[in-house]
């Protein structure tokens, strides 16, 4: 049954070589399965993502993909993207605090940032706190 099954997270790029020099070289990731020129597969954690030449690139205005991090390492993983030059998005949100960038909910049990990629793909790092 599919319900048994690893989703895949699918992102369509624009230009491949710079979402390769985005997934690479800023956010670190080491490459995988390359199809013909069209498309690369990314490791993360127990999944994957695939990252494809799509004429849609960028048309999500919705989170495409999440990372989940400890607690713990959540402070050091937003301080490796700022060093990166990655950028913070903010909104304004009923029960969320923003510092920095970095949003705050349930009385600072949750942190989240929201970035996106050079075609506008949203992505997540969130972490739950300990209490």
């Amino acid at each position: 049954m599919i319900g048994e099954r690893t989703p895949v997270t699918c992102l369509g790029v624009s230009d491949l070589q710079r979402a390769r020099d985005f997934y690479e070289g800023t956010l670190g990731f080491s490459p995988g399965t390359d199809m013909l020129d069209q498309g690369i597969t990314y490791q993360s954690g127990s999944g994957t993502f695939f990252v494809y030449q799509s004429e849609f690139a960028g048309t999500n205005k919705a989170t495409a993909m999440m990372f989940e991090v400890p607690g713990d390492a959540f402070d050091a993983e937003i301080s490796a993207l700022r060093d990166k030059g990655v950028e913070f998005q903010t909104w304004e949100a009923e029960g969320t605090d923003w510092t920095d960038g970095v949003a705050s909910m349930a009385d600072g049990a949750f942190k989240s940032v929201w970035f996106a990629d050079p075609d506008g793909n949203i992505i997540n790092v969130g972490s739950q706190l300990p209490s």
